[in-house]
């Protein structure tokens, strides 16, 4: 029998990628300030989110995940926020037409701050101070002072979490994200974009259907749909006493609910089937997430599988492959095909950033848009292969005009990474490479469209 779940069961088991903190009572009276605040996101929300995942593990709609590597404090501002989440409607508009089925969005947003680290300590010049681990728990700069842990930048990052949830709220459903606004935006990349011509067709396409649409009376004034979406925020659940400060009991059902995000992720470092985090995620009632590295085995998944979504709901588990654009076919092959031969419901989606990184000769750490791109290629011929159906998309992104990742129509190279080299952690598409990656996946979309369908899997338990 399984050991009984509280929100603090985790606390009994191993951790790792935990800051330590000196004063261990101050942690204690923040994470009990924190449990006095109200939820960032509602539990009604995350059961919405679930039962569009669940459309997506039946083949019929498709996941767009992405937004920063780690928030900031200092560069908190509505413009970045506005940029993130319109580069994100671009990209969805773009992947909808060219899968015919509906986009999810999810963002890396209003909380993913904390980020797992390689080393526990960073030397510079013979000194040794600990890692920054993001905003949330200390500082960039290499001090002491910055990088000591410190208990209230958890209420800095909550207060920052509501404040970017509310805006997002607002776009979502005041008109900015209008159906025709965001293809407009579209149009005026492609005119701008040196690889115009290779977008044009597709964005003039979609120019045809709105332009038939309104002739046919369904415009944003007759068709709600069209004038709102909706959005939904997620996070690595890596700082577990603040996701405990967070989780809450639904009025309606009785279920516990991480009320810090609609959706949480166990990263590759963490997910030990008996360690902190996992432990901590198996219960609760959001949908969740688990990253897949190249190192998974399948028996190993299909543990993690059972102890995550043990009555097998379509859309509670996403599994985010991360394996490198060199090995992702060979790699994710073996998994899709226990997966599917075990009968499991699950959201596959292809995190094409996080095997893909490496140091440029000019020292910044960067990613090549050919490899992201390669690797999103051989995760959808992956599951051509298997049968499979290759659900969705989890990119480390911004809406500004950064100069990160090396590549792309652009032709960002390795000297011009100085320019805006802005991220604390790791390298980000910009807007225009995430707008050009977008349309280069539409192109596998629409190959996975006119391919053999997709034969769901017959779950133990309804979406519901």
């Amino acid at each position: 029998m399984a050991q009984q779940w509280s929100p603090s069961s985790w606390r009994d088991k191993p951790v790792r990628q935990m800051p330590e903190y000196g004063n261990p009572g101050a942690l204690e009276d923040v994470e009990a300030r924190i449990a006095k605040l109200p939820p960032l996101v509602f539990a009604g929300e995350a059961r919405s989110l679930q039962h569009s995942l669940g459309e997506v593990a039946q083949g019929r709609a498709f996941l767009l995940q992405g937004g920063d590597c780690a928030e900031s404090f200092s560069e908190f501002s509505a413009d970045k926020i506005r940029d993130t989440f319109r580069v994100i409607l671009q990209m969805a508009v773009t992947l909808t037409y060219a899968g015919s089925m509906p986009v999810i969005k999810v963002g890396r947003i209003a909380g993913q701050f904390a980020k797992p680290r390689s080393s526990d300590s960073e030397t510079q010049d013979g000194v040794t101070l600990p890692s920054y681990r993001g905003d949330n728990i200390n500082a960039l700069d290499f001090t002491p002072e910055a990088r000591e842990p410190d208990p209230e930048r958890l209420i800095q990052a909550y207060h920052q979490a509501a404040a970017t949830l509310n805006l997002l709220r607002a776009f979502s459903k005041g008109g900015y994200a209008d159906l025709k606004r965001v293809q407009n935006w579209n149009l005026d990349f492609v005119a701008d974009s040196p690889l115009g011509e290779r977008y044009r067709d597709m964005a003039e396409h979609v120019d045809d259907a709105l332009r038939f649409m309104a002739a046919c009376g369904i415009t944003s004034e007759t068709v709600p749909a069209l004038h709102t979406t909706d959005f939904y925020t997620s996070h690595e659940a890596l700082h577990l006493n603040y996701e405990q400060a967070m989780t809450r009991t639904d009025s309606l059902t009785g279920d516990w609910y991480d009320t810090s995000a609609h959706f949480l992720w166990v990263g590759a470092r963490t997910h030990q089937e008996d360690h902190a985090q996992i432990e901590f995620v198996r219960g609760l009632k959001n949908p969740l997430g688990l990253k897949c590295s190249p190192a998974l085995e399948p028996d190993e998944l299909l543990r993690l599988i059972d102890v995550l979504n043990p009555e097998n709901i379509p859309g509670r588990l996403t599994l985010i492959a991360r394996m490198g654009h060199e090995q992702v076919e060979e790699k994710l092959r073996p998994l899709l095909r226990a997966v599917k031969h075990e009968g499991r419901a699950v959201v596959w989606s292809c995190d094409p950033m996080h095997g893909n990184t490496y140091k440029a000769s000019s020292g910044y750490k960067t990613r090549r848009f050919d490899h992201i791109l390669g690797e999103v290629q051989g995760f959808f011929a992956a599951h051509r292969e298997e049968g499979t159906h290759p659900g969705g998309v989890h990119f480390e992104m911004t809406g500004q005009d950064v100069t990160e990742c090396v590549g792309g129509a652009e032709a960002i190279g390795d000297e011009d990474l100085s320019n805006r080299y802005h991220t604390a952690c790791d390298p980000r598409l910009n807007a225009n490479q995430a707008l050009e990656l977008a349309f280069l996946i539409a192109d596998e979309l629409k190959a996975a469209r006119q391919d053999r369908p997709f034969q769901p899997v017959i779950a133990a338990a309804s979406a519901e």
